[in-house]
């Protein structure tokens, strides 16, 4: 698998960072979850994970030649969005050598992998009821 970089949110110690690959799919690195109040909220798929980000770092989506702004509905691969600003994605987790090579990944981070189609859609007009996903906080 072939990575481009689009962009890294990057302050002191945090790096989430957005890729785009050669299999018409975004890599989104993000921090792995370890909060229970927001592990209690989520409904990850068999065979899949999930990582949170800033919600700023789609505005890379721009490199990819996207529209920039932001998202204008909460669905998959989009789970929540928590109080804090951050987006949890879910996604296939990336496990491939060749990718991860190409990557610095820190142990509290993971890397998941969402089909382009599916990020895109997050950008149109929602149709219908759009389903807003936001973490409950922490009581």
């Amino acid at each position: 698998m072939k990575l481009r970089f689009l962009g890294k949110n990057s302050t002191v110690g945090d790096c989430p960072t957005l890729y785009a690959t050669d299999r018409d799919t975004y890599l989104v690195q993000g921090w792995k979850i370890f909060a229970n109040d927001l592990l209690m909220q989520l409904d990850v798929p068999e065979g899949q994970t999930a990582v949170e980000v800033p919600t700023e770092l789609f505005e890379f989506l721009k490199e990819d030649g996207l529209t920039v702004g932001a998202f204008k509905r909460l669905e998959d691969p989009i789970m929540i969005l928590t109080p804090g600003g951050t987006y949890v994605v879910q996604g296939t987790q990336v496990t491939d050598p060749e990718a991860r090579s190409q990557m610095e990944i820190p142990d509290y981070e993971t890397v998941v992998e969402v089909p382009k189609t599916a990020i895109t859609a997050l950008l149109e007009e929602p149709r219908g009821a759009d389903l807003q996903r936001q973490a409950q906080p922490a009581l």
